[in-house]
């Protein structure tokens, strides 16, 4: 019987895996379907080009603050396991991926050519079969990514190529029509591909394209994959419809398209291709589940829908990792990406390790007095990447209690605010909730624009209106939130200075331990 049995050898299941590895404590197992980790990255993204940003100077030696701008590396305490130390290229090659999770396997405990046929459950043990093979578990962790083509109910939509078998050799769209249907990142790198062969290209889809630079949520369109938007803007041909397709019918040797377009009153136009793509995504696979304990489905059925632990809703020690955990925060933060995941993952760990060994969530202690608490707070945000990349989904989390005070790292703020972090030797009475964010409508600001805000030396009073990432502590006394206190925004991202960020955090948090606050 094992304690842990991890479904997908990709990142987030080699991540959970190393961790329970070097925890060892635990028995688990992780099946892959495949002959070798990271299957997905041999197919995609089809055009092998990684928009995950690889950066291995960084003027620092610091290896928590390099994570920062390192989105590939899984969490490791080997130096040599950094995707850095594998290619210098800003946008890697996917190919480089595969290598670099080939390597971080080694010594994990992986059941490879073993693909999940069948999951069950009785009572409270799981079962799951490959092929004639068999496990029993009392935990199952689903790592197996979006897998599945995400297919929108567009009548006549199994007429469009699919992104997985669309050829990539853009000679073979020579001089031909295509709609691409998809405004994500495969629907550019595809068109960007395509522009120099093709007659024209239309981009479509219901909504409007969103810019990753202006949202801050890196899974929108990124500039990498953007040139196809200046051949439209400089009307060369190319266009981006916003509008919805109503059908998709043969036309002779082409496509027939008809769009309501929602900018002029849904006015309904049939157009013509040569060729119809589809790049509308990938989604959650559930058929290996059968009813014992198929999971439910959330965001369009496109992913599982999971607890504040990262467990199904509805099937009790069923949880998720990786990139399907993005339910939890779905366009808004990184949870969809390596550089999220992996610390979505350690927290995961602790949450296990919480919730069925009674082992408290790993803290420092340190004096109950605001000067070593704002000191100790300083000195994380100053340099964790955790707090950095999961902005407003991962906090820190300083509890008090009289002159005992302890500091616990990278906890999801939605399962503090559930669970709390109280043990038998420490029942606080103080908590603060230190977070990264951005402003409440930071995607409507100018990106460009450097506001006095983010270069002044005394924005104090103006903290509060940052739109840009910075610190936020928020005050819970007795389970309920008190007061908030935001430290002022810096264009270089260094939240030190005394009078600016040290003093005003001090003095919150001593007027908070008094009572002054609420």
């Amino acid at each position: 019987m094992l304690d842990y049995l991890i479904i997908g050898a990709g990142p987030a299941g080699l991540q959970l895996a190393s961790l329970l590895e070097s925890d060892g404590k635990r028995d688990y197992l992780v099946l892959e379907g495949s002959d070798a980790p990271g299957a997905f990255f041999t197919v995609y993204p089809r055009h092998r080009t990684l928009i995950s940003i690889n950066k291995p100077h960084t003027g620092t030696d610091d290896p928590e603050v390099n994570l920062r701008l390192d989105w590939n590396s899984l969490l490791s305490d080997d130096p040599e396991l950094l995707f850095t130390k594998y290619t210098e290229r800003y946008f890697p090659s996917a190919d480089v991926m595969v290598r670099y999770l080939a390597d971080f396997a080694r010594g994990l405990k992986i059941a490879y050519n073993a693909r999940v046929t069948t999951v069950s459950r009785h009572k409270d043990v799981f079962t799951v079969r490959a092929g004639n093979r068999e496990w029993q578990a009392r935990r199952v962790i689903v790592a197996t990514g979006v897998s599945k083509l995400y297919r929108p109910g567009i009548p006549g939509f199994e007429l469009a190529e699919g992104y997985d078998e669309m050829p990539v050799d853009p000679r073979d769209y020579t001089d031909q029509r295509v709609l691409i249907v998809g405004k994500g990142n495969s629907a550019f790198e595809t068109a960007d591909n395509l522009m120099e062969t093709t007659t024209l290209i239309h981009v479509a889809g219901p909504s409007s394209v969103q810019l990753a630079w202006r949202t801050h949520y890196v899974g929108h369109l990124r500039a990498v994959n953007n040139n196809f938007l200046d051949t439209y803007q400089l009307k060369s041909a190319n266009a981006i419809l916003d509008g919805t397709i109503k059908r998709i019918e043969r036309d002779g040797d082409g496509y027939k398209v008809a769009f309501s377009f929602s900018r002029v009153q849904e006015v309904v136009k049939e157009l013509h291709y040569d060729r119809v793509l589809a790049c509308t995504g990938f989604r959650f696979d559930a058929s290996i589940f059968d009813d014992s304990c198929r999971p439910q489905l959330a965001v369009n059925e496109r992913f599982p829908a999971q607890t504040e632990e990262w467990e199904s809703v509805n099937v009790p020690g069923l949880y998720f990792a990786g990139t399907i955990s993005q339910e939890r925060d779905f366009k808004k933060s990184t949870n969809g990406f390596i550089h999220g995941f992996r610390y979505a993952v350690r927290a995961l760990h602790n949450i296990l390790e919480r919730r069925y060994a009674e082992t408290p969530w790993p803290a420092d202690k340190l004096d109950g007095t605001p000067d070593a608490m704002t000191a100790a707070i300083i000195e994380r945000v100053n340099r964790t990447s955790a707090l950095w990349q999961q902005f407003g989904v991962l906090a820190d989390v300083v509890t008090v209690a009289g002159a005992d005070a302890r500091y616990h790292a990278e906890v999801p703020v939605a399962y503090f605010e559930q669970t709390g972090l109280f043990t038998a030797d420490h029942d606080y009475e103080h908590a603060f909730v230190i977070t990264l964010e951005y402003g409440p409508e930071h995607d409507q600001v100018d990106p460009f624009d450097i506001t006095v805000n983010r270069i002044a030396q005394d924005a104090v009073g103006q903290a509060h209106d940052a739109a840009y990432l910075h610190p936020v502590v928020r005050y819970h006394r007795e389970g309920q939130l008190i007061a908030t206190h935001h430290l002022a925004e810096n264009l270089e991202n260094e939240w030190n200075r005394p009078q600016v960020h040290v003093k005003p955090l001090e003095g919150f948090l001593e007027r908070c331990l008094s009572g002054a606050e609420g």
